[in-house]
């Protein structure tokens, strides 16, 4: 059978690595959404929520204005968390080519609407239905796809596979910052990063998106034999996601990656803004060069934890690196930390977070494997996805409004005082509650 199929005039199982590296760069397109720093810093200063203090100082105006300047990234991504929940069930229905076309039609058209609304109008509400509705909902949709090819065509290397795919997520940052800075550069518009950048993703994710397929049922590497899985990373029991919820296991493992993600996804939203406020005199093109592997490469570093030493383990490092980073950024806040030292440890702040959340797209998926079982793993992760949406949004909260409740000179900057309480929080769940639930009868309930 493996010697009958052929992917792009090749035997299948070197033609299935061409699927790898479409799926990547659908990613690419996908992934964009952390570069927003440099939007919303643009759109922040297209709708006059700067101004000069009396130190010489750019600072927001109010706290009002930079909720409203988050906003738009936080509701992207609670929707695409809301909207990959059903991803898996309208994937069933229409495959793996028309649903990634479908994706990127959606996503495609949030951008290029986002463009129009940035030029003729400074209505918030409108970005956050153009570019976080409609945006945020075309990944969710398209999001799904290459890690289920993945899956399905690399039985043998589910992890290698999917890890690469996904990577382009991660990574995207590192073209997507550039290529937005350089499209705002033209005409100092937001307009017509949104523009172009729309159309680019809805041609490359159209052209990408024809050649997805799946393998016939059947299908396996030839000579490729399965292995029974160790009883110490697949669960004998099959949760399906009604049940799951029933569990402590499930709502602590929720709690950390929302703790996780909301720490993580406020560094990628703000980090432009708290740049402008640290004094680092180098382009948010060339910062996110520097911090965008991080991303990407905290998720097979953490994955390989994950695997050796176990989720528990491999969340503690989490909630340490977020833990440090916070604090770091807490004495940047208070002055503790003379200026020449300020541009060093931003950078090792934020490696932190972007690690940290890097790492919690690894731990997420493989732990609610491993706590509930393989046999409804694809669906009960978009359950547990659902945490990364929650915390992209409270994040949006936390940024916005923790000077009203820590003071300080600049609410960005306060705002790392409640992420290092969360995050000792997340420490504690996972030392003392982070383990699999409790044995119980089989489930064969269908979902």
């Amino acid at each position: 059978m493996a010697e009958e199929t052929k992917l792009f005039g090749m035997p299948a199982e070197k033609g299935r690595w061409v699927l790898v590296l479409l799926g990547f760069i659908i990613n690419l397109c996908l992934g964009s959404i952390y570069a927003y720093s440099i939007f919303g810093k643009k759109l922040a200063t297209e709708w006059n929520f700067w101004h000069i203090a009396e130190d010489g100082v750019t600072k927001f105006q109010t706290a009002g204005d930079i909720f409203s300047q988050q906003i738009p990234f936080g509701v992207f991504l609670l929707f695409f968390a809301i909207v990959f929940l059903f991803s898996g069930q309208i994937l069933d229905k229409l495959g793996p080519k028309k649903q990634t076309i479908v994706g990127g039609i959606i996503v495609a058209l949030g951008w290029i609407l986002a463009a129009f609304v940035a030029k003729w109008s400074t209505s918030v509400a409108l970005m956050v239905l153009t570019y976080g509705v409609i945006g945020g909902s075309g990944v969710g949709i398209a999001y799904l796809v290459p890690i289920q090819i993945c899956t399905r065509w690399f039985p043998d290397k589910k992890g290698l596979a999917t890890g690469l795919a996904i990577a382009g997520f991660g990574g995207s940052p590192f073209i997507s910052t550039y290529l937005g800075q350089k499209l705002i550069n033209m005409n100092g518009q937001v307009f017509d990063a949104f523009l172009y950048m729309g159309i680019i993703f809805l041609v490359i994710i159209l052209a990408a998106g024809w050649f997805m397929r799946f393998p016939a049922a059947d299908w396996k590497p030839a000579g490729w034999t399965p292995k029974a899985a160790p009883a110490a990373v697949t669960s004998a029991v099959n949760y399906n996601r009604k049940d799951i919820i029933k569990t402590r296991a499930f709502w602590v493992l929720f709690v950390c990656y929302t703790i996780g993600a909301l720490a993580g996804l406020m560094a990628i939203g703000v980090y432009g803004s708290v740049m402008t406020l640290v004094g680092i005199g180098l382009t948010a093109t060339v910062v996110q060069f520097i911090l965008a592997p991080f991303n990407a490469g905290g998720r097979p570093l953490l994955g390989w934890v994950t695997d050796k030493l176990g989720p528990r383990v491999a969340a503690m490092i989490t909630f340490v690196l977020i833990l440090v980073a916070a604090i770091i950024m807490i004495m940047v806040r208070s002055g503790e930390l003379v200026s020449s030292a300020h541009k060093i440890m931003y950078f090792v702040a934020f490696i932190s977070f972007y690690l940290g959340l890097g790492g919690w797209l690894a731990i997420a998926p493989t732990a609610t494997a491993q706590y509930f079982g393989t046999k409804f793993s694809g669906r009960n992760y978009g359950v547990m996805f659902l945490a990364y949406g929650v915390g992209g949004l409270v994040a949006t909260f936390v940024a916005a409004y923790s000077k009203n409740i820590f003071g300080g000179s600049e609410a960005l900057l306060s705002a790392f005082i409640p992420v290092a309480i969360l995050a000792g929080l997340g420490l504690v769940l996972a030392f003392f509650f982070m383990k699999p639930p409790k044995p119980k009868q089989e489930q064969e309930t269908k979902q």
